[in-house]
C-alpha cells in the first residue's frame, strides 16, 4: 500500500488551497492491548533491572529473567509451556522493542479488520509460538546452540507474510527504502536462511522469524480450507439447534395434552422442567421481536 492509499491520509482542506493534513489511526482492539501488554513488560523488565544491587538482581528481575523467555538449555525449560508465549512480550532493548511495536502498529490493524479481533490474536501468537518451536527443534538437533530468546518477532513477521500475500500492493519501509513488501519479504527470507546455515549473529532469533513467516503463509493459504469447516460447522451447529428447538416443541405439545387431559399434579418432574424451560425460550423470543 503506497503511502497515499491509506485511509489515514486525507484532504482535509478546502479546493482553493488543497492542503493535505495527515495523522495516523488508532489501533485496533486487540493491537491495541498488544501494545500495551509488550510495553508494559519492557518497562516492568526495565525498573527491576534498575532496582537490582551489586549483591545481585533484584526478585523481580529473577522471576522475569527465569521464568518469562524461551529457554532451550535444558528439557525441562523447554518443556514449560507458557514460555512459548510469554518470551513473546519480552525485548531486550529498546531498538528490539521499538521496530517490533511499530510492526504491529502498522500491518496489525489491517488484519485484524480483515479477520476480526479473535482470529487475528490466535493468528499473532500462534506465529509467535510456531516461530520458537522452530527455534527448540533447531536446538535439539544441534543445529543451532542453545540459549534464550525473546521478542515478538515471530509474530510481526508472521504479519508481513499474511500481508505480503494478501495485500501485494502494500510498500513498507526496507531499511531507508520504500519496497513492495513482497519484495521485502523475500530479502528477508534470504537472509534469514542465510544466518541461520551459516549460525551467524542471533541465528535462533531468525529462526523464529523463519517459522512465524512460515506459519503466517501457510495460515493464509490454509484460510479458504478453514473457512469451509468453520461454515460447516457453524451450519452443523444451526441443524442441531432447529432439531433440539423441534424436539422440545413436539414434547412441549404432548405434556400440555396431559395437562389437559389429568392437570398439572399429574406431571413429573421433569415434565414440568420442560414446561419452564420452553417459557423462558419463548419470553425470550418475545423480548427479541
Amino acid at each position: 500500500m503506497s503511502f497515499y492509499d491509506r485511509h489515514y491520509v486525507e484532504n482535509k482542506g478546502d479546493s482553493s488551497s488543497g492542503s493535505m493534513r495527515i495523522g495516523f489511526p488508532g489501533p485496533t482492539p486487540v493491537v491495541k492491548y498488544l501494545l500495551i501488554a509488550n510495553i508494559a513488560v519492557f518497562v516492568i523488565s526495565w525498573i527491576a533491572s534498575l532496582s537490582s544491587s551489586a549483591q545481585g538482581p533484584s526478585r523481580l528481575a529473577l522471576l522475569i529473567g527465569n521464568w518469562l523467555p524461551l529457554d532451550t538449555t535444558s528439557l525441562g525449560t523447554i518443556l514449560q509451556p507458557w514460555r512459548l508465549v510469554t518470551y513473546q512480550f519480552m525485548h531486550e532493548g529498546f531498538m528490539h522493542i521499538l521496530f517490533n511495536m511499530l510492526g504491529l502498529y502498522f500491518l496489525g490493524p489491517t488484519l485484524e479488520r480483515h479477520w476480526g479481533s479473535k482470529r487475528f490474536l490466535f493468528f499473532y501468537l500462534m506465529c509467535g509460538v510456531v516461530g520458537a518451536l522452530c527455534y527448540i527443534l533447531l536446538s535439539l538437533t544441534g543445529l543451532l546452540h542453545t540459549g534464550l530468546m525473546v521478542g515478538a518477532s515471530g509474530a510481526i513477521l508472521g504479519m508481513l507474510a499474511a500481508c505480503a500475500i494478501m495485500f501485494p500492493h502494500f510498500v513498507v519501509i526496507f531499511f531507508i527504502f520504500p519496497v513492495p513488501i513482497r519484495i521485502a519479504s523475500v530479502i528477508m527470507i534470504v537472509l534469514y536462511l542465510v544466518n541461520v546455515i551459516s549460525q551467524g549473529p542471533n541465528a535462533g532469533g531468525d529462526a523464529a522469524h523463519l517459522g512465524g513467516m512460515a506459519a503466517g503463509a501457510i495460515y493464509v493459504f490454509l484460510d479458504p480450507v478453514l473457512g469451509r469447516f468453520r461454515l460447516k460447522r457453524k451450519s452443523s451447529a444451526w441443524e442441531r439447534k432447529m432439531r433440539e428447538h423441534r424436539m422440545l416443541e413436539v414434547e412441549v405439545d404432548r405434556i400440555l395434552d396431559k395437562v389437559h387431559h389429568s392437570g398439572l399434579q399429574g406431571l413429573t418432574r421433569n415434565e414440568k422442567h420442560i414446561l419452564e424451560k420452553a417459557t423462558r425460550l419463548e419470553q425470550i423470543r418475545n423480548k427479541l421481536q
